[in-house]
């Protein structure tokens, strides 16, 4: 005869295994979401840069001002206004100067390179992210990763097709993207010790009321009058970036960062598929394998960490909020 208690401990334990699997797939739907989400702000971007001339400061600024009000529904009906307060105030000055230079190069990057070739050499944030976190953090690095973070690099020689053809990235491009990259994996590390005592929430919040300052301030001098098209562009984008940054956030509450985190290479699938439809921009052969070896790279990295039960690199997408 079976006992009653049991039976009882059995069906909470398959229940409980079936909730663990529907926030699993819920997580992985919400990275897919912010994956598609990130591609779209940056596909419309580069669409109002190359329609109506808008340059960094302008991104920045617009990004900030049309995605602040989807940020602010969310924290009012999921978060509460008390997850805004700031418990270091200077912290938060700090990322959001660091994220600014960096969210600056990413744009000026995506005006100067092809959609897909900018979005691939901003993936190598989380190799420098690897760097950072020896040099900074004194995290054991082994010789697994460290093969990781130069196979990365090779993947970005062979995006940025060195040799002076005319199929060969410009340089500055090239080395602005990286810059941007390296700040990202800068900011990664900030986010690291401010998510100890900051609601993420606060650290999304106050880094766009930051961006539209600082945009503000550099409108007169860098700004320009647009038309309609031009504004609904940059509208797009920065409502894309809002909801790229809450579907972000939400996928970890649903499901582990190791889980999750590889889905963020679909926005190079979304770069290009973008680029091409919207800009007539074919990626090139280099592009392709440049991406395979980069998205390879770190797939291995988080594959690694997740083996060594440790918290994987903060993907690049996650610096942006």
């Amino acid at each position: 005869m079976r006992r009653p208690g049991r039976g009882r401990k059995a069906g909470a334990s398959h229940k409980d295994s079936a909730a663990r699997h529907e926030h699993v797939a819920r997580g992985i739907a919400l990275r897919i979401a912010s994956a598609l989400f990130f591609s779209g702000q940056a596909a419309l971007l580069k669409f109002a840069a190359a329609r109506g001339g808008v340059v960094a400061p302008e991104m920045l600024f617009y990004r900030a001002l049309f995605g602040l009000p989807v940020v602010l529904a969310w924290v009012t009906f999921s978060q509460g206004f008390s997850s805004l307060v700031p418990q270091r105030p200077s912290a938060h000055v700090g990322r959001s100067i660091l994220g600014i230079c960096s969210i600056l190069c990413t744009f000026q990057s995506l005006i100067l390179l092809p959609l897909a070739d900018a979005t691939t050499i901003g993936f190598t944030a989380p190799i420098f992210a690897t760097i950072l976190s020896w040099l900074i953090l004194g995290e054991p690095v082994g010789r697994h990763r460290w093969l990781a973070v130069a196979i990365g690099f090779l993947g970005v020689v062979v995006v940025t097709r060195p040799g002076g053809t005319h199929h060969a990235l410009p340089l500055a491009g090239v080395a602005i993207g990286l810059v941007a990259a390296f700040g990202t994996a800068s900011v990664t590390i900030t986010l690291r010790k401010l998510g100890n005592s900051e609601h993420v929430a606060a650290i999304v919040f106050w880094f766009f009321v930051g961006s539209v300052l600082v945009g503000a301030t550099l409108l007169p001098f860098f700004g320009h009058l647009h038309d309609t098209g031009t504004i609904l562009l940059l509208a797009g984008g920065g409502i894309a970036g809002g909801l790229a940054q809450i579907t972000m956030t939400a996928s970890l509450r649903a499901a582990p960062v190791s889980v999750v985190s590889p889905f963020d290479y679909l926005q190079i699938v979304g770069a290009m598929l973008l680029g091409w439809l919207l800009l007539a921009s074919v990626p090139t052969a280099t592009t392709l394998i440049g991406a395979a070896i980069i998205a390879g790279s770190g797939l291995y990295t988080a594959w690694r960490e997740h083996r060594r039960r440790r918290t994987p690199p903060v993907p690049a997408t996650q610096a942006l909020g």
